[in-house]
């Protein structure tokens, strides 16, 4: 089907734009059918829009109108922060959720969303491209995408246009009482399109606003930039933290008050976000409230008269130069990692933090759950202001309300909504669940609990856990309400060559992150052949928490996984002395540390798996086994950030290295008697901190002590580090404390 300029939908868009302004709205244009009619369609209708800035969501050869900017599915990220008056997605060729749900927030009052998809009825078994990168084009039915398809169908206010042919040609017969009038395929769509649209602005009509919507701060942003020049004018080691969904003005509340600080004598205002693309509202409105006394200007940096400015770094730019500057705002300060964020933190002595609230660009919670932990514990002193007024558009724009109910990004589980403690009458009930089955607000509090409890859980996870074919999953009640779940899924059983291959490095298949990694870093593909149980997610809420609720979802997942013939069962996650000790109640021991902090919450991943099968226990203790072998090495090259309690604590559970010799031990008590020094005696310290009893006695110790050993004798530190660490006030003193623990060491016999 083509549809040409003449076509009767033909600028049918633009008066919908024009009254979609004025009531400060945005709309859904879902785009059902025949991908190329729906192209087509496009490329006639697009040049009729005024539009500033508009996005295509595909490959640039098909845009529908050249002066759409062009990104990848996996590109949306890049966009947060900035505004668009057009989005245009080609569902076609691929649809993540926090992708889809990222974009949404950046389209303005007028703005249109055109989807291109398939029928409704068909997205339960379209082939989405996106789901060969997370192993979903291996399942067969997709409740993710038919929960989506319902809530859009039932969803008044989306506008849906059929690009489907005719059922049988490119035309039919209309019989009437008069005559037989033969209607084409472009004239019957074209009606369907102007009756759909018409509709829409009928509806807008019907209940426009006396005074047409005016993209404006309002009270609320008026008193966080006052804030904000309180702020960044008044004591040092005060940071303020924004919070706010998408629309609510944070960015140019953020440009509006550095511009105000450099008009009341600050000399340098830093700005730092992932990319300059997404500060380009902050520069954009500093640029307007300066005004005249603007000297110089560039896309990263505005200079005024008396020679103040404002200047936009990458973060790793700005840690790496550190310039001075009394002020540094971070914005979309969720979509970076943690280590970096708790560095500028510390590195300059006022510090502002702006981020969305709900988590889809990834690390969003590592942000909620873990940054908050380093301002309380560096900053007490923090401030937060939330912003919750659109200012992008009306509060009665529906665009809104129906991304967060497609990804659920507002669900919040009991633990935000009841925090008193449980009833001790209450009778606690655990059984196998199936997410997919669930009701909408079943599904809401308990995907609301995996959110408020970790920090990576995203709208793509949401698709995981429905339509994941080895996911597995329980829930525990309490008085109707649930207040724990695991979540788990089988991985493993490859073939011996395949398994072999995984172990070289020479395959990956998407979907078994445990049985892969070890086979892979451990070297030993008999992980990748066994079978094996991944704990994904467990979460309790707050109230019951240190209940046993979680002690009760893992032995139903390891009663399960045993008597399905499962070899082992483990989980993967940021490691955290708490943790590992949690996890190591459960009977599941650390086997592998990762090389890479985690770029959500900076923690070292750790892997901990319990063997179920004589096969899987041998394997957890060839594991375990080697990575004692190897601790000594690596530590000083992987692991020189790991925090020094996780490195004893992991020790503590590892298999003993041999004792210290005749000759270590006499390299120990002239070291102790202060006759060797620290490097001729650092082998025989090594040994030490290895053999049996050493990390129990090392765990015994005081934090200081424990952390001093940890960082000088395992992880290679220099004293320069120790001391900025203030455990130690220079080499003499740290060499002092060693040798007293070493004289202790000894006296123990």
């Amino acid at each position: 089907m083509t549809f040409t300029p003449d076509s009767p939908s033909t600028r049918a868009l633009q008066p919908l734009r024009v009254e979609l302004r004025h009531a400060g709205e945005r709309r859904l244009v879902l785009i059902e059918g025949d991908r190329n009619a729906a192209l087509n369609w496009l490329a006639a209708e697009l040049p009729f829009l005024s539009a500033d800035q508009g996005l295509w969501v595909s490959t640039k050869a098909d845009s529908p109108l050249p002066a759409l900017h062009v990104a990848t599915p996996a590109q949306a990220r890049i966009w947060l922060g900035r505004e668009l008056d057009l989005l245009v997605w080609d569902g076609f060729s691929g649809n993540p959720p926090d992708g889809l749900a990222a974009l949404a927030g950046t389209l303005t009052a007028g703005g249109l969303w055109f989807w291109l998809t398939p029928p409704l009825a068909q997205w339960g078994t379209f082939a989405d491209p996106d789901y060969a990168r997370t192993g979903l084009d291996q399942a067969t039915e997709h409740p993710f995408a038919e929960r989506l398809a319902k809530i859009l169908c039932d969803a008044p206010d989306v506008i849906r246009l059929n690009m489907s042919e005719g059922a049988s040609a490119d035309e039919r017969v209309v019989e009437s009482a008069d005559e037989r009038v033969v209607e084409s395929a472009d004239e019957r769509a074209s009606a369907t399109i102007n009756s759909e649209l018409g509709r829409v602005r009928d509806e807008l009509s019907r209940r426009r606003p006396a005074t047409a919507f005016c993209v404006s701060g309002g009270p609320e942003q008026d008193q966080l930039v006052q804030a904000l020049v309180r702020f960044g004018l008044g004591r040092r080691r005060r940071p303020l933290v924004i919070t706010a969904d998408r629309g609510r003005g944070k960015s140019a509340a953020l440009g509006l008050a550095a511009a105000e600080l450099l008009l009341r004598g600050r000399q340098r205002v830093l700005l730092t976000a992932p990319s300059a693309e997404q500060v380009a509202t902050v520069m954009a409105h500093a640029h307007e409230r300066l005004g005249a006394q603007l000297q110089s200007q560039s896309a990263t940096q505005l200079t005024t008269t008396s020679g103040a400015s404002l200047t936009f770094l990458l973060p790793q730019q700005l840690l790496a130069d550190k310039p001075a500057a009394e002020v540094v705002m971070v914005d979309e300060a969720a979509a970076i990692a943690a280590p970096l964020l708790q560095r500028i933190l510390l590195g300059w002595p006022r510090v502002a933090f702006a981020t969305t609230v709900h988590g889809y660009e990834g690390a969003g919670r590592g942000f909620a759950v873990r940054f908050r932990e380093q301002l309380d514990q560096h900053t007490p002193h923090w401030q937060e202001r939330p912003l919750s007024q659109p200012v992008r558009w009306a509060s009665s724009d529906p665009l809104e309300p129906l991304v967060f109910r497609l990804f659920m990004l507002a669900a919040q589980g009991q633990g935000n909504t009841q925090q008193q403690a449980p009833d001790p009458l209450s009778v606690l009930e655990v059984e196998r669940w199936q997410p997919a089955q669930a009701t909408e607000n079943d599904l809401a509090e308990a995907f609301g609990l995996l959110v408020n409890a970790h920090y990576r859980t995203t709208p793509a996870d949401l698709r995981q856990w429905l339509d994941n074919p080895a996911a597995v999953s329980w829930r525990a009640r309490m008085n109707g309400r649930t207040v724990g779940l695991l979540w788990a899924q089988g991985e493993g059983e490859f073939s011996a060559p395949l398994a072999q291959q995984v172990s070289l490095g020479l395959r990956r298949l998407r979907g078994h992150l445990l049985a892969q990694s070890l086979a892979l870093h451990a070297g030993l593909p008999q992980a990748a052949q066994q079978r094996s149980l991944r704990i994904t997610r467990i979460a309790v809420a707050a109230p019951q928490r240190r209940s046993g609720i979680g002690q009760r979802l893992i032995a139903a997942a390891q009663a399960y996984a045993t008597a399905e013939g499962f070899d082992y069962i483990g989980s993967s996650f940021g490691g955290t002395p708490a943790l590992l000790a949690f996890w190591q109640r459960q009977g599941l021991q650390p086997v592998r540390l990762g090389f890479s902090q985690e770029a959500s919450s900076g923690e070292y991943p750790l892997q901990a798996v319990c063997g179920l099968s004589a096969a899987g226990e041998r394997l957890v203790q060839d594991l375990q086994q080697r990575l004692g072998r190897h601790w000594l090495v690596l530590a000083r090259r992987q692991w020189v950030q790991c925090q020094p309690e996780l490195m004893a604590a992991v020790m503590r559970s590892l298999p003993a290295g041999p004792q210290p010799d005749a000759e270590d031990t006499r390299d120990l008590q002239y070291f102790a008697a202060g006759h060797r020094g620290f490097e001729l005696t650092l082998p025989a310290l090594q040994t030490l901190s290895r053999c049996a009893g050493a990390a129990d006695w090392l765990t015994a110790l005081q934090p200081a002590q424990c952390a001093l050993w940890c960082r000088s004798v395992v992880q290679g530190r220099s004293w320069a580090e120790l001391q900025r660490e203030n455990l130690c006030s220079g080499q003499r003193d740290a060499e002092q404390q060693l040798r007293f623990m070493v004289a202790d060491w000894l006296a123990l016999g």
